[in-house]
């Protein structure tokens, strides 16, 4: 039974405490919004990470694995993804999945915009580069993005704010490689700091980013973000999984109802406005949940589309061993470089579109006897055990090829109709066949890449096709478009059905690009969130909210 207890009526209600909502309660609150933010999470212990000790590659997946179905923290709920190529990964708790990511930073290209125009294909967005550019700026700030500018494969002017890392031996041999092959390479962006910025310090180079960072060196929205939305006095509620979102007789939000997870009581969070930013899998996942009498098929899903066109930038890779030694277990682990030679449609290949190839080095000791990114380890032991970490150890990178993801309407996600979440709420269910298009771009572009390691001085060389737990960028299942006959949300990311209804994350991109997402979808947060400021005199309220107001 929902608690009923009178409670405070916020400006707007967000759901989810990572990148998007933690940029959009920022910015709100900074114009003098009043804003709550629900949270299934807690913030990131990262007392559990053992960096500096030797059980560190033993223990580094015993609480931030990034897969939630080997996590299975409380915070995680159920994901069956027995039809699907890709498993979705994330973090689920304050800071979002920018707790685990690598940190690898970049912009779409003006071409990423305009995919219809320019291949005939997919859509256009509702927006373009030039639209999205001032945003991109600020946020690079405000994640602390450290590289080089001046990439020609980006427009003029985009500049990096922060120092690079220095290239490392290995990185100079593969961009030289590059240098002779004739093709684009760049030193790697990362939105890990070098240099003291926005409460972080300098990165000590561990190589563990993917796993939590202890030394507070990757922006990490629980440190750049969330610090100053408690001091503008943005309300931050914790173990807070929101079940549904709730409209009134006027067909408009009215608030979200929540279980607390400590005391399993329900309660109704009443709001002016209602901003969803919970992943391209909780999102779609809360509104299909939040059906009622007037919305049978889901909240906002008058287009059919929510929960459809899953994009989940499929991931393989291309491994070289040399006789070189290289520091090749440093950080940063997000890239040591990349390339983008190979991420538009050529006229010479079958398929559409590209790749973004980005260079890493491999980790500690134990990294060269996994499966991880070597194809597998059945050859790894026994008497083979010494003489390949001898081979491996030091001597060894790889280039991780992200292939660009079409969308499809079959790849999405639904309510599972037999499994629930502790609350009782139904699980994602994710159904994604990585098309034949994917197949071919990776096949050709892991070809090319072979040719970069050989040329770079590899004897020997690996490639592993397509990896399963590679679902790091959720994106596209709540789509962003001028027509609601074809899409979920407008160019502001408001609902077209439920106009004081907003989705903040990476489900509502038109098509996913080749590159990491965590800059457009925090620059799209930034654009959309000035939007509400700007028209928060004409905004739609529930007539049922604003009665919770006057009366409290």
């Amino acid at each position: 039974m929902t608690h009923k207890e009178r409670t405070t009526v916020y400006d707007v209600v967000i759901v989810g405490a990572g990148p998007s909502g933690a940029v959009a309660a920022r910015r709100l609150a900074e114009e003098g919004m009043s804003v709550i933010c629900l949270e299934q999470g807690e913030y990131p212990d990262y007392t559990k990470l053992r960096h500096s000790g030797f059980e560190f590659e033993l223990t580094k997946n015993q609480y931030f694995a990034s897969n939630p179905r080997r996590r299975m923290a409380p915070s995680d709920y159920p994901v069956n993804v027995v039809d699907s190529d890709v498993e979705p990964l994330m973090w689920n708790g304050v800071g979002g999945s920018s707790v685990l990511y690598a940190a690898a930073w970049h912009r779409l290209k003006p071409s990423d915009f305009r995919v219809r125009t320019v291949d005939g294909i997919a859509d256009d967005w509702p927006l373009t580069y030039a639209d999205l550019e001032p945003y991109y700026t600020r946020v690079e700030n405000d994640f602390a993005v450290s590289g080089v500018g001046g990439d020609p494969a980006y427009p003029p002017g985009y500049e990096i704010p922060l120092p690079p890392f220095p290239l490392t031996q290995m990185d100079r041999k593969l961009a030289a490689a590059h240098d002779r092959l004739g093709w684009h390479w760049w030193p790697g962006s990362n939105s890990i700091a070098t240099v003291k910025h926005n409460g972080l310090l300098p990165c000590v180079r561990r190589g563990a980013c993917t796993w939590g960072c202890f030394d507070g060196a990757k922006a990490s929205v629980d440190r750049t973000h969330w610090p100053t939305c408690i001091r503008l006095g943005v309300k931050l509620v914790q173990n807070a999984r929101v079940l549904r979102v709730e409209t009134g007789s006027d067909g408009l939000a009215t608030g979200v109802t929540y279980v607390d997870r400590g005391t399993g009581r329900a309660h109704f969070q009443p709001g002016r406005t209602v901003i969803v930013s919970a992943n391209g899998v909780g999102t779609p996942r809360l509104l299909l949940n939040s059906a009622s009498k007037d919305h049978p098929d889901g909240l906002a899903n008058s287009s059919g589309l929510v929960g459809k066109r899953l994009m989940m930038h499929p991931y393989g890779t291309v491994s070289g061993l040399f006789d070189d030694f290289f520091e090749n277990w440093q950080g940063p682990y997000g890239q040591r470089s990349y390339s983008l030679e190979f991420a538009e449609t050529r006229k010479d290949t079958n398929f559409y579109r590209g790749a973004k190839w980005q260079l890493m080095g491999m980790g500690g000791a134990l990294a060269t006897v996994g499966t991880w990114p070597w194809g597998g380890n059945s050859d790894v032991w026994g008497e083979n055990f010494h003489p390949t970490v001898q081979k491996r150890f030091g001597r060894s990178a790889y280039w991780g090829i992200m292939a660009e993801d079409l969308p499809s309407e079959d790849n999405m996600v639904s309510l599972d109709p037999d499994l629930t979440d502790a609350d009782g709420m139904p699980a994602a269910k994710i159904t994604y066949k990585a098309s034949q298009n994917t197949w071919d771009l990776l096949h050709y572009n892991q070809e090319r890449a072979v040719e970069s390691m050989r040329e770079a001085g590899a004897y020997e060389t690996a490639v592993m096709p397509l990896q399963r737990e590679t679902g790091w960028h959720i994106l596209g299942s709540v789509r962003m478009g001028e027509d609601p006959r074809n899409s979920v949300v407008d160019a502001f990311g408001r609902s077209h059905d439920v106009p004081n209804l907003f989705v903040m994350d990476g489900s509502v991109m038109p098509t996913s690009g080749a590159v990491n997402p965590t800059g457009t979808v925090a620059a799209l947060a930034l654009r959309n969130s000035e939007a509400i400021i700007e028209n928060r005199r004409s905004q739609p309220v529930s007539k049922a909210a604003e009665a919770l107001r006057v009366g409290s």
